[in-house]
C-alpha cells in the first residue's frame, strides 16, 4: 500500500479540522488558516509566515530589490587596497563591478576570490576574478527568480528597467525575507551593542537608539521633544529618508549613514567634529 496516497496532507487535515470543506481559492485557503488560528491550531508567528508565502506568488523582482541608489558596488579602475578597505567596511560578500556608472555592470566580484592576491598583491587583476553578472527585469516573478537562483545556484541578480537602465539589485536573502521576515547573518551588530567604538575616533550606531542614550555617552544635549531616536533626528535635519554614505552634522557629532534601504534607517557611524581653531 502507498503511504504517500492515503496519508493526508497538512492543508487536508487543517481543512477536515476547520470546516470540512476543500478550499478552491487562495482566499478561501486564507480564511481557513485564520481560523485554525483563532482556534489555536498555530500562533501568530506560525499565521504570519504561511500568509507570507500565499502572498508570496504574487510579488515581482521591483517587490523585493534594493534601488540603484542604495546599490554598494566597486570601480572598475580602483586598486586592491581601495576595494579590500571599501569590503572589509561594507557587511556584504559580493558587490557588482562597474565601469563609468552603475548602468555599465562589467560583473560580480566575490569578496573570497581577492583572498588568493593577500599575500600577492602585486598580481592583482580584478578583471580576471569576475564572475558574470545575471540581469532580470523588476516585473519578473519572484517565484520564477527564486527557482532559478537555487538551479543555477546564483545568489545575486542587476535588476533593469524597461529602457535597460539598472534599477536596483536583488538578492536570494532580499527573495528569502519576503517569506521569512528580516534575517540577521553575521554582520548584523548584536542588539545590545546599540553605541559601538571601532577605532579611537569612529563609533557604530543603531539608528534606533534613543537620543537619551546618545547624549548620555557622548555628552551631547540633543533635544528629543519630537523624535525620540537618533535614526529620526538624522533624517529630521537631513530632510529625507537617506541613502548609505550620506553625512549630516548635528552639534559636535557627524554622522554618516552606513546601512539604510528602502523602508528604513539601519545603521550610522559617528565622528567628533573637531573644533576650528
Amino acid at each position: 500500500m502507498d503511504d504517500s496516497q492515503s496519508k493526508p496532507s497538512f492543508f487536508e487535515r487543517l481543512v477536515a479540522r476547520i470546516s470540512g470543506d476543500a478550499p478552491e481559492s487562495a482566499e478561501e485557503v486564507l480564511n481557513v488558516l485564520r481560523q485554525a488560528h483563532e482556534q489555536e491550531v498555530f500562533d501568530s508567528d506560525t499565521l504570519l509566515r504561511l500568509e507570507k508565502v500565499l502572498d508570496f506568488a504574487e510579488l515581482e523582482v521591483r517587490d523585493a530589490m534594493i534601488t540603484r541608489s542604495q546599490m554598494d558596488v566597486v570601480k572598475a579602475e580602483e586598486s586592491m587596497e581601495r576595494i579590500i578597505s571599501y569590503v572589509i567596511e561594507t557587511p556584504r560578500s559580493r558587490f557588482p563591478v562597474i565601469g563609468e556608472d552603475k548602468d555599465h555592470v562589467l560583473g560580480i566580484l566575490h569578496t573570497k576570490d581577492l583572498l588568493k592576491y593577500a599575500l600577492n598583491p602585486d598580481h592583482f587583476n580584478l578583471q580576471s576574478i569576475i564572475r558574470p553578472a545575471v540581469f532580470v527585469p523588476e516585473g519578473k516573478s519572484l517565484n520564477t527568480l527564486l527557482k532559478e537562483f537555487r538551479e543555477q545556484r546564483n545568489h545575486m541578480a542587476v535588476v533593469v528597467d524597461e529602457y535597460g537602465g539598472v534599477s536596483g539589485l536583488v538578492t536570494f536573502e532580499d527573495i528569502i525575507e519576503q517569506i521569512l521576515g528580516d534575517i540577521e547573518d553575521e554582520f548584523d551588530e548584536e542588539e545590545g551593542d546599540n553605541i559601538a567604538p571601532v577605532s579611537a575616533e569612529r563609533y557604530r550606531i543603531h539608528a534606533v537608539t534613543e537620543i537619551e542614550d546618545i547624549n548620555e555617552y557622548f555628552g551631547t544635549d540633543y533635544s528629543d521633544d519630537e523624535v525620540d531616536t537618533i535614526g529620526g533626528l538624522v533624517i529630521q535635519e537631513i530632510g529625507h529618508l537617506p541613502v548609505r554614505g550620506e553625512k549630516v552634522v548635528i552639534g559636535p557629532l557627524q554622522f554618516t549613514v552606513a546601512r539604510a534601504d528602502s523602508r528604513r534607517l539601519h545603521t550610522l557611524m559617528a565622528i567628533r567634529v573637531k573644533d576650528k581653531e
